[in-house]
């Protein structure tokens, strides 16, 4: 999003996420779910826009990799109290990140290739 819209509205999208994470998740779940998201969303921005205009698929990795963490261990302590389940969460949104990878590997050579000037 952040590639093709620009920052504001990634981060705008960040902020509706939050909000729609807190409003749809079970009441004792909404704190640890809409911080969880938020705070996860804003390192995986943090760490994204530096390194996208270096390569587009270290930055989602990278990005992804810090995002996942961070939301995983945010919220699982901030739900439960404990990190018991922190290597099935990480392991599993890992393996979407990896599923992923080869699309945004696909889009920016076609990007390349259109001359597609990200925002």
């Amino acid at each position: 999003m952040q590639r093709r819209l620009g920052k504001v509205w990634t981060l705008g999208a960040v902020l509706v996420g939050a909000v729609l994470s807190a409003l749809l998740a079970p009441p004792a779940l909404v704190v640890a779910s809409g911080l969880a998201f938020l705070i996860s969303e804003l390192a995986d921005f943090a760490v994204y826009t530096p390194l996208q205009r270096r390569g587009l698929v270290l930055a989602v990795a990278a990005s992804s990799a810090i995002g996942l963490v961070v939301d995983s261990v945010l919220f699982l302590w901030l739900a439960f109290g404990d990190l018991s389940f922190l290597v099935g969460q990480v392991l599993g949104k890992s393996w979407m990140v990896l599923l992923a990878l080869p699309v945004i590997w696909l889009l920016r050579e076609r990007d390349a290739r259109i001359g597609f000037q990200p925002a």
